[in-house]
């Protein structure tokens, strides 16, 4: 497995991450947990070194899978893990609002330190920008933790670009997460070019369209009653219909390369900055294996010019998320 640093805080990982949320929720029931630990080191087993979760996960569960499936090779992994929201007192799923307050965030250091059995987290971000907490104190707060030993990098997930500029003055950013793949752009105008100048690394989630850029999903896929993508306005029955020009394109240059469209959406992220480690989710052997095969995908500057030629001409229909959350996403 190829390696890579993000940004200029020399925290090497996989060239692709592991995201491990849809093995204990969003994506339809939690899969069954045994097979997930047996995933998870196997996944390890074939060179991935880079595992991303949160407390909201679940909420809980997804961190203590994860602790129970790789604290026998803590030493061979890289742990990221996410603050920032309150969550419902009765340990339901989802959330109450968002809760950045330092001392907030202190307490759940602690606990995802216990739940993922380490002495310390390699990476923790923020998971959503709290507008009630100003961000230097944010930063402050995690550089505290660092400072003691129990957290490694700072990161943050779904800031804008001043956000990220405050921020990285108190202490600096290791990533940033965002979502970001062929259909979903947004991230190229601004966000990018401001990593680059400022020596951060980008983690996208979702690079494979939370399922779609795959192939596998057409307008008649019926998802599970608690799959979150039944409220997602991208994934209406008719924006499936008008969106699968993307993944005919996607379906057409694969073909032409002998891979999947699904390698083809990694690879293409891969190819534009050596500092983007993708973290695409699954709960199945042969898509992780499918995945891996992405890293040794080679795109040359032609291929890369006739996918971004072909899907310019392409525009894809449905908002990424429902307004509330998107009012949740720092812009």
């Amino acid at each position: 497995m190829k390696k890579r640093k993000l940004g200029s805080s020399n925290l090497e990982v996989s060239a692709l991450g592991l995201g491990c949320m849809g093995m204990s929720f969003s994506y339809g029931p939690p899969k069954e947990r045994q097979e997930m630990i047996s995933l998870l080191r196997t996944a390890v087993d074939r060179g991935i070194t880079f595992f991303d979760t949160a407390e909201v996960y679940g909420p809980f569960t997804n961190e203590e899978l994860v602790g129970e499936a790789l604290s026998p090779i803590r030493d061979q992994v890289v742990i990221a893990t996410k603050f920032g929201f309150k969550l419902n007192p009765d340990g339901k799923p989802g959330w109450m609002g968002l809760d950045s307050r330092p001392e907030h965030i202190r307490q759940v250091a602690e606990a995802s330190l216990k739940r993922l059995r380490i002495d310390a987290i390699d990476l923790f971000y923020q998971h959503r920008v709290d507008p009630d907490v100003p961000i230097e104190e944010v930063a402050g707060a995690v550089k505290e933790l660092i400072q003691e030993g129990k957290v490694r990098h700072f990161g943050l997930s779904e800031s804008g670009v001043q956000t990220i500029r405050r921020a990285h003055a108190v202490q600096p950013v290791t990533a940033v997460q965002s979502e970001y793949s062929l259909w979903w752009r947004t991230p190229e105008q601004e966000l990018l070019p401001a990593l680059e100048e400022l020596g951060i690394g980008f983690v996208p989630y979702s690079p494979l369209g939370k399922g779609f850029l795959t192939g596998k999903i057409n307008e008649n896929t019926a998802f599970d009653s608690t799959d979150f993508r039944n409220r997602l306005p991208r994934f209406t029955p008719e924006a499936r219909q008008a969106n699968k020009a993307l993944v005919d394109l996607l379906g057409k240059i694969a073909e032409s390369k002998k891979a999947t469209p699904a390698r083809i959406a990694l690879a293409w992220l891969l190819a534009r900055k050596p500092w983007i480690v993708p973290i695409p989710g699954t709960t199945k052997q042969e898509r992780l294996e499918e995945n891996i095969g992405a890293v040794d995908l080679e795109l040359s500057p032609d291929d890369l010019r006739e996918i971004d030629g072909a899907a310019s001409k392409i525009t894809v229909q449905g908002d990424r998320y429902p307004e509330d959350l998107l009012r949740m996403t720092d812009r």
